[in-house]
């Protein structure tokens, strides 16, 4: 069954909405970040890695963005622009803001976490003056990032365009993407939240996200309410992660689709998500049933975070298609599902 409907006439298969940053990974891991003395420098952000994962899978993508108008700046339109992902709604700072910044520490395989530059960040400098209905109508859907949400006049921008895709039945896609930088509290959290995802024809989040959204409607709710609530509101597909035990697709009809992880050696833990949102994209637009879209969307993520960049390494269609082979012959046809169950 076919959730979401798009439009094969659209020029861009997915404009996305948020952050764009650039990451710094240490090259000398396994210790604390005090103590890391050498770094790469890759393009971050998760819309953004969302974008480049689906345009490496042959997907056109478009993007609304502020960046610095530097050097830092300049890196990231031309790595969009290699990718094939059109920058015309990348606009250049013009108040001195600087791009955001995050640096990964990696203290052990099971060990990593982040520190982030938010404080002035181009990226939520994105304001309504920056959202082009047109450019809007040009797509099949539109993917709001969380991120986008924490601050103005990002936060008016987002819902501009959310308001827009809806105005022209452009099915909007709500990553939830929760960072704790820039937020006051959070009700402001629970508000801007819940308002794009009452609009979302596809919501993506963990459980922990999804309590913060739904704080004001009701607090605690178990996976089945919060997916029923969210289909009692306009999503077609809910999918609700938990980290090394898996995710849940909750679709409009009453079914649900599990998966777990495929095994690998954990390099870093950040990165999953978006490699998981690019690859299960990418199954939906090609109209695949729930399980492929979600093993391909989970075998990218486990590729990601075995990888020690998420922009850089994002893979191509066969690479994921002879990972998953590997997985099985090595793991069993089951390894990360039993459709039979």
């Amino acid at each position: 069954m076919k959730y979401i409907k798009f439009d094969n006439n659209k020029e861009y298969d997915l404009i996305l909405l948020g952050r764009v940053a650039v990451d710094f990974n240490p090259t000398d891991y396994y210790c604390p970040l005090s103590e890391s003395t050498t770094f790469k420098r890759y393009l971050g952000g998760s819309p953004a890695n969302i974008a480049v994962g689906l345009s490496r899978l042959g997907k056109k993508c478009g993007f609304f963005a502020k960046v610095s108008d530097d050097e830092l700046g300049t890196f990231v339109e031309n790595f969009f622009k290699n990718e094939g992902i059109d920058c015309s709604h990348i606009t250049r700072c013009t108040n001195g803001e600087k791009i955001g910044l995050t640096f990964t520490e990696i203290r052990s395989e099971t060990e990593s976490s982040i520190l982030m530059y938010r404080n002035e960040a181009a990226d939520l400098k994105l304001s309504v003056e920056d959202i082009d209905e047109e450019y809007i109508k040009k797509a099949k859907a539109l993917l709001i990032s969380g991120t986008a949400l924490c601050e103005s006049p990002s936060r008016e921008a987002a819902l501009k365009a959310t308001i827009l895709a809806k105005k022209n039945n452009i099915p909007v896609i709500f990553d939830i993407d929760y960072r704790a930088y820039n937020w006051k509290s959070n009700d402001e959290i629970a508000i801007y939240y819940s308002s794009v995802a009452r609009e979302a024809d596809i919501i993506l989040g963990s459980r922990e996200e999804y309590d913060l959204t739904e704080k004001f409607i009701k607090p605690n709710m178990t996976d089945k309410e919060t997916a029923a609530y969210w289909h009692s509101q306009n999503a077609k597909i809910v999918i609700i992660k938990h980290g090394k035990e898996g995710s849940t697709a909750y679709t409009n009809d009453g079914e649900s689709y599990s998966i777990k992880p495929f095994p690998v050696k954990l390099l870093k833990s950040f990165g999953g998500g978006d490699g998981y949102g690019a690859g299960f994209l990418y199954g939906l637009y090609n109209g695949w049933d729930m399980y492929d879209c979600l093993e391909f969307g989970c075998a990218e993520a486990s590729m990601m975070v075995a990888a020690h960049s998420c922009s850089t390494d994002l893979p191509n269609p066969q690479q994921v298609h002879d990972f998953i082979k590997m997985s099985k012959e090595k793991y069993g046809e089951t390894v990360c599902c039993d459709r039979n169950e």
